[in-house]
Formats: structure tokens, sequence, C-alpha cells
């Protein structure tokens, strides 16, 4: 699994805390075991064979179902029932976290495992969340999506950021100072994309525009990445308002110009499987989650989500 995992036998080897010599010696007694080749020896590096990657996704699997089953264990010891959401890393670090105290203190008979990922058309085998937290606009087969808001961006940066750079407070400023920005590599891309280019181009600013004089652009295409550099003063990020309010409203983060785009068609929905519906775990997170919706200003209204 180690060797596969990592294509390379001595990280594999590190990991495990054994000899590179000794995960050699492992792979070829299973190799001649199965009389076929799982790697393919590329120099000092290594790639799965096609046995090899239908080996790989067997045993992952099993490895998966063993921890669910573990988790389904524990959780009937422990009598509690459990819910698992998915979501992205940003709406999990930003969104989730912050508002699941709350709700853990209304509902300590309830347990909540969160599984993070960029990619929701394509799950890892054996994860079947019950709630999914996306912009996927049709729903899976035997599942449905209840829209929950809509995106509302606008620049943010910090305090003492807008104070050393005074400049940013108008579109062209802005546009000429460090701009840290959502790279769409690596991403699964449900809705279109929107970047500091997409984001100038409604107000007929061009990106492109910016000499090679002007400060630099830096692209990341992990969010919570970029607020955190934004926080540590590095420049001016692109703000998702459901994620980044209540660090404005604390005054960690500043709008440092009025304008905004708002993107009412670019809902995120609550999915979930029709199963579901009547169940007591699931409805009473549902109706938490629509009440916090309740409470954002870029919520969808009731009326619209029947």
């Amino acid at each position: 699994m180690a060797a596969a995992k990592y294509l390379s036998f001595t990280r594999a080897a590190e990991a495990l805390c054994v000899t590179q010599a000794a995960i050699s010696r492992q792979i070829r007694e299973l190799e001649a075991h199965l009389e076929v080749e799982l790697f393919r020896r590329i120099g000092r590096s290594v790639e799965l064979t096609e046995a090899g990657t239908i080996f790989y996704d067997a045993a992952y699997l099993s490895f998966v179902n063993i921890a669910q089953a573990a988790e389904r264990i524990q959780s009937t010891k422990s009598g509690k029932p459990a819910l698992t959401i998915c979501c992205s890393p940003a709406f999990s670090g930003l969104w989730l976290s912050r508002r699941l105290p709350d709700f853990f203190a209304d509902n300590p008979d309830i347990d909540i495992n969160v599984v993070t990922t960029g990619n929701f058309l394509q799950m890892e085998p054996g994860v079947h969340p019950d709630v999914f937290i996306n912009k996927v606009t049709d729903p899976r087969e035997g599942y449905h999506s209840t829209p929950l808001f809509y995106d509302l961006i606008y620049p943010v940066c910090t305090p003492a950021f807008l104070q050393e750079n005074p400049a940013i407070a108008s579109l062209e400023g802005l546009r000429d100072t460090v701009l840290l920005n959502l790279s769409p590599y690596g991403r699964a891309q449900v809705a279109e994309h929107v970047d500091w280019s997409v984001w100038f181009s409604f107000f007929n600013i061009n990106l492109e525009t910016r000499s090679r004089d002007d400060k630099h652009l830096f692209n990341a295409n992990d969010y919570n990445m970029l607020i955190q550099m934004v926080l540590n003063n590095q420049g001016v990020s692109l703000g998702w308002h459901h994620l980044v309010s209540p660090l404005v409203e604390q005054g960690l983060l500043v709008r440092p110009v009025a304008q905004e785009v708002v993107f009412r068609e670019k809902r995120h929905y609550l999915t979930y499987p029709e199963s579901k519906v009547n169940n007591e775990v699931f409805c009473r997170f549902r109706d938490w989650m629509l009440g916090c919706m309740d409470d954002e200003r870029i919520s969808v209204p009731a009326l619209e989500r029947e």
C-alpha cells in the first residue's frame, strides 16, 4: 500500500520505518505469489502496472471498509448516531468549523464526521457521505438538493496592509498591488471559476495591463492558504462572503474597495440521499443548517428552497 501510494520504495520505507530492502523484498514476494508484475521500475522511480493499479484499488477499498466498520462499531458502542458530511476544505475550515460548536451544544447526542475534497464528482472508494455541501447543480441519482446560498465576492486584506498600501482603496491601485489568486489547478470544476482576472473584468479592468514592475501575483489552489497569507499581511485576496464575513465582522479583515460581484446563479447546495428525508439525525442537521443560512446575507430565500 505505501509503495503504491508514494510510487517510491524509499518513501514507503521511510513512512513505515523499515529499510528499502525490506520493501523491495516484500514486493518481489507478492509479485512472485501473484505471478504478475505490480510495479514497473524506471530508473530510481516506479509506477504501477495495470495489475498493480487493480490490486491497489482493491486493497485501499478494503482498508476503507475496515475503518468504516471500526467507526460504526465505536458509534454503536457510544450509543450516538453519526452523520458524515462532505464539503470543500475551505468550507470546512472557514464556515463549518466556526458554527459546529453551536450544533454540538444543541445536539450532544449526535456525532459528526467530516470528509473534505475538491473533487465532488468522484469520491474515494467506500466513501458514502450522508450530506454533500457543494456546487453540484444536478443531484446524484437517488439524491435531492436544496439550494443554500449564492456567491458574493469582494476583495479583502488586513487593516495593516491597507494602511501600508493606501492606493488599493481604488480599483486601479488594487490591480497593481500584491494579489493572492485562487487558481483552478487540481480543483474539480463544477461551476465557472472566478479569479482576479474574472472579477476585475466586471469593472472593465484588464489584469494584463499590470506591468512587470508591479507587485507580484501569487497563485495557489488552496483557499485556506490564501486567507492565511492575507491574515499575515501578504497581500489582497478575493473573499467569498460566506467564508470571510466573520473575519470582516471581527475586524481581522477589511474591504479595501466597496465594489463586489454577485453571482445569484452560482448556488451552493445541501445534497442528501432521498432515503434520509425522514431520518431524525439528518433532519436535525438540515434544519440547523438552513437556520444558519437564514442568518446569512446571501442565503437563498426559503420559498426557493422548495
